[in-house]
């Protein structure tokens, strides 16, 4: 008994003395070990900073040893055990890899770094990180595959790699994390199918993988997600039909599956089973049958876009979907051309919210119900094209006062067009063509002062076009053919500057010539003015529509040649000129044009047909009609030159004669010549020869008056500053009109100079995009030192630069504005280089030196660096020297010594282009090591735009994303790469690579128009 008490006594003494050993261990040995781990967290961090090789806001500078790293932005650590438990580096710019030490931060929570500009393979290493809850790295330009090893992530609640340019399949053993409860990787290059074992990610609320190459089937499986909210899958190459589970998932708010090829029938107790569906969205597939009538059910319903499919049948009721906000049905095959049609419309007087009605490309019939006009006042658009509808347009169409678009086109609509239409001041868009309206085109339509389109063309019109059409100046498309028009075309047709896209007034039975006013027009990219009774000469004027793509003026009654100034119009594809009375030989030029179509056929043409460019084309050519005419090569079913019969005797003396009035009229010509030489000679002998500039031309203005302008040249009103001069905003007293002082600091060397240039520049020169020099002053200021400025007209928005990269959220510019801004370059570039008494290069084209005026419209300024050319040799470079431009701007030729020339701006406005749809500068930090923002787009293109759009430009894109018809949303992203691929292609190494200004304004107007054309900018 002893004994075993003894014993029981040294088991707890040893019992003890263990205990207290491990004591020792946790409170000594244990802080050893998290002191040595916490030093791997460091060192990884330290090695995650050196893979960064752009860091624009120093974000990471602090990230060294003046304090402890649990302190680094970005960086939070536990307090217990001083371990990394999240990393966030969001909206940094950083450009670098990741690298893989990242996976040594065990006690890792949440990886952040979305929107920056990480490049290569997503570290396996990640699979490490088993406490990894979020993984967020959105918005980089991450390639490779993902991790399948992520799986060993086992917390892993989200996952979004969205905006990256990932390829190859979604890994199956993804579906293996049972907490996953979001994962979303659209804009990404991903292929196969999607893994049926996401049927297992049992806590999954989020799938979307919109905008990549998926094919394949919906799994089954998807039906045994209980807690599945959102199905995101658009823009993919998906096919099948819906698997009948999904639709059991009370917990759906969002299915979201557009543009693919998937097929079948929506099941008929929807609205029974999906009671939170807030979003449905299949537009763009193959569905058939009839849409359910259960739809009227789903009262949480906001957003329906079913357009684009195969349905049929009539629309059912739509009277507890209050919610309500878009609802699309468009091109399907519903309604059945009766009545009775749209008697479903006044099911949707509840929907307080609608904004979008879209009911297009259908069968419906009868008229346009009163019910239509109790729809709530918030509707944009009535969008009921292409359908079998009929009668008068309601009076009722005023309570909408926020339409933007009314689209009737290809209907059966009669009668006027009612004045109430004249009171929506928000009209964008105004298309009731291919209908039987009849009457005036009413003269209130130029109320319309935001219309952009008016197509009015295919019905029975009369009388005059309105001359108040032309106080529409927002008017880019104007179709008025095929109606009883009469009359001469208004002037102020013409003067509408604004119209970029097309003019067609063909089809009528228009009278007199066509105004000379025609040249206003020097954006528009289509004239018909075709099948009327116009007569006189083809105005040279038309010259000055460089942007046309397509002049059609056949059958008509024009007379005369076809002028030589027409050889400007160098962008033409498609011309005709047939059956008019046209006279003289046909020009040269025309063969040296890009034409694809060219018909001059029944005119009174003589001489030999040119040999170049389409001339050698007989399917695209047509001169048939032209008894005078002859060819030296056969295939235009005119003769031969040298098969031509000899003339007859009577036509030999007729000839005679007329060489012999035009020998006397020659001499008499040259007397004339000779004696207004003389007079010019001894005219200018009592003047001052003053060939060159002077600089007492111009003086208008004193020192002291602009002096007082801008309150003594006050920092308060300095809004720039150059390398020769210095800008200050000036008010002349006693009026309204608002200067940009330019003056010039002459104790720097070559200020005077550039001044002196800068006059020569603007004496000679007038062009809306070119900023206006109202006058110059050269004198002595108050110091009795030499003053020289330029005063030109103020410029409200500033300048190119500051739009561009202003850090104010407000100053930002959407993807019209910048086309606008490129064209109005361009547009301002070919006349310099083109149209100028002398060939005008500017040599420092950049973003500070382009200048927004009040609507938003570009001005090329600064001309102190320009070099000027005979126009006879725009195309010879001249002497560089004294020429620097800009560094990132600059001709890479210049930079070694060569001449400049038109081609050099070329390069200048490629760049300018890219950094405009970048919002990079050249001189970004990041290009450098051989990457240059030429080398920086063309590696992405065309797959990976997304990556390289300026990110204002990517939000913009996304705010309309969910609310728009997805082909315009691929179309839009095919504009992104047509843009960059004018960019590149004026920005080539080597000059002759590089497009014209000319043909490079004709494609930016192409990628205008169609992005107009998509609706998504008015």
């Amino acid at each position: 008994m002893k004994l075993a008490l003894l014993l029981s006594v040294k088991q707890i003494t040893l019992m003890t003395k263990a205990f207290l050993f491990c004591l020792f261990l946790c409170f000594f040995l244990v802080p050893i070990n998290s002191q040595n781990s916490n030093a791997t967290d460091r060192l990884a961090l330290l090695e995650f900073k050196s893979r960064i090789t752009n860091d624009p806001f120093n974000f990471l500078n602090s990230w060294n040893e003046s304090a402890h790293f649990c302190h680094w932005p970005g960086v939070v650590c536990s307090r217990r055990y001083q371990k990394i438990t999240s990393l966030n580096l969001q909206h940094q710019k950083l450009t670098g890899s990741l690298s893989p030490y990242i996976g040594n931060l065990t006690f890792l929570h949440q990886l952040i770094l979305d929107n920056n500009s990480f490049m290569g393979n997503i570290p396996q290493e990640l699979g490490n990180l088993r406490r990894l809850r979020f993984l967020w790295l959105r918005n980089n330009s991450f390639d490779g595959e993902i991790p399948a090893n992520l799986s060993a992530c086992s917390n892993l609640v989200e996952i979004r790699l969205s905006w990256n340019n990932l390829y190859g399949k979604i890994p199956t053993e993804l579906g293996s994390l049972s907490k996953l409860q979001l994962i979303q990787a659209p804009r990404n290059s991903l292929v196969g199918e999607i893994p049926s074992t996401f049927g297992n990610a049992s806590s999954l609320e989020f799938f979307g993988f919109s905008s990549n190459r998926l094919a394949g089937r919906i799994p089954n499986e998807f039906g045994q997600l209980n807690r599945l909210e959102y199905i995101g899958l658009s823009e993919n190459r998906l096919s099948g039909s819906f698997p009948p589970t999904i639709f059991n998932l009370s917990s759906i708010t969002t299915i979201f599956v557009p543009m693919n090829q998937m097929q079948g029938t929506l099941p008929s107790y929807i609205g029974k089973t999906l009671p939170n569906l807030y979003y449905l969205g299949i537009a763009g597939n193959q569905f058939t049958g009839t849409i359910p009538v259960s739809l009227s059910n789903l009262s949480n319903l906001e957003f329906l876009f079913i357009g684009g499919n195969k349905l049929t049948g009539n629309m059912p009721s739509f009277s507890n979907l209050h919610k309500l906000s878009h609802l699309d049905i468009s091109s399907n095959y519903l309604g059945n051309g009766e009545s009775t049609d749209l008697i479903f419309i006044s099911s949707l007087n509840n929907a307080s919210n609608l904004e979008e009605l879209g009911l297009s490309d259908n069968n419906f019939g009868g008229v346009l119900p009163k019910d239509f006009g109790n729809l709530s006042t918030k509707l944009t658009g009535i969008l009921v094209s292409n359908n079998q509808l009929s009668g008068n347009l309601p009076s009722w169409i005023e309570n909408f006062e926020n339409l933007t678009n009314i689209e009737m086109r290809g209907n059966k609509f009669k009668g006027h067009i009612p004045i109430e239409i004249g009171k929506l001041r928000n009209l964008h868009i105004l298309d009731l063509s291919h209908n039987n309206f009849s009457g005036k085109i009413p003269s209130f339509l130029g109320n319309l002062s935001l219309l952009t389109k008016l197509h009015l063309n295919d019905n029975s019109f009369y009388g005059e076009i309105p001359f108040s059409l032309g106080m529409c100046q927002n008017l880019q498309g104007l179709n008025l053919s095929k109606n009883n028009l009469n009359g001469t075309i208004p002037s102020q047709v013409f003067s509408l500057s604004s119209l970029s896209s097309y003019l067609d007034l063909s089809n009528n039975h228009l009278v007199g010539q066509l105004p000379t006013e025609v040249g206003n027009l020097d954006n528009l990219g289509e004239l018909d003015i075709s099948e009327n009774k116009l007569s006189g000469e083809i105005p040279v004027t038309l010259s000055s529509c460089v942007r046309l793509e397509k002049l059609l003026m056949n059958k008509n009654f024009f007379r005369g040649t076809i002028p030589s100034s027409l050889s400007t119009l160098r962008g033409l594809r498609f011309l005709d000129l047939s059956q008019n009375n046209l006279s003289g030989t046909i020009p040269q030029f025309l063969g040296s044009f890009d034409l694809q179509y060219l018909n001059l056929s029944f005119n009174s043409f003589e001489g030999v047909l040119p040999n170049e460019g389409i001339f050698r084309n007989a399917t695209t050519v047509s001169v048939i009609g032209n008894p005078n005419l002859c060819v030296n090569t056969p295939g235009l079913q005119i003769p031969l030159c040298e098969n031509k019969p000899k003339p007859s005797q009577k036509f030999t003396s007729t000839l005679t004669f007329k060489l012999t009035i035009s020998l006397v009229c020659s001499i008499l010509g040259l007397l004339l010549l000779s004696a207004a030489l003389l007079i010019l000679y001894y005219s200018k002998k009592k003047r001052v020869p003053s060939s060159d500039f002077s600089e007492d031309t111009i003086l208008k203005l004193s020192y002291q008056t602009l002096f007082q302008a801008t309150d003594g040249f006050s920092s308060a009103n300095l809004v720039g500053t150059g390398s020769f001069s210095s800008v200050y905003k000036g008010f002349l007293d006693g009026t309204e009109t608002v200067l940009a002082v330019k003056v010039f600091d002459l104790f720097r060397r070559g200020a005077s100079k550039s001044f002196l240039v800068e006059c020569e520049a603007f004496r000679n020169i007038k062009h809306r995009n070119l900023v206006r020099v109202l006058t110059a002053c050269s004198g002595i200021d108050n110091r009795g030192n030499d003053f020289k400025a330029l005063v030109y007209e103020f410029m409200d928005n500033g300048n190119l630069d500051r739009w561009l990269h202003s850090s104010d959220d407000s100053s930002k510019l959407n993807v019209i504005q910048r086309l606008n801004i490129a064209i109005d370059i361009t547009s301002a570039l070919d006349y310099l280089h083109h149209h100028c008494h002398e060939t005008i290069i500017h040599c420092d084209l950049k973003p500070s030196n382009v200048l927004l005026d009040n609507q938003m419209v570009g001005h090329v300024g600064d001309f102190g660096l320009a070099k000027f050319l005979p126009t006879d040799d725009q195309n010879t470079p001249t002497s560089s020297f004294g020429a620097r431009g800009t560094i990132g701007y600059a001709a890479p030729e210049y930079g070694m010594g060569s001449q400049v020339s038109t081609l050099g701006d070329v390069y200048s406005f490629g760049i300018l282009l890219l950094e405009m749809f970048t919002g990079k500068r050249p001189t970004d930090d990041m290009f450098k090591d051989g990457l240059s923002l030429h080398s920086f787009v063309k590696v992405a293109l065309p797959d990976r735009v997304a990556e390289i759009i300026d990110p204002v430009l990517v939000e913009e894109c996304k705010s309309v994303e969910m609310n728009t018809n997805y082909t315009k949303i691929h179309k839009l992203k095919e504009c992104f790469v047509s843009v960059f691929e004018v960019g590149l292609a004026c920005s080539m190494s080597t000059a002759k690579e590089r497009l014209s200004t000319s043909d490079a304004a004709y494609e930016l107007l192409s990628i205008r128009n169609t992005v107009l054309a998509t609706g998504m900018y008015q």
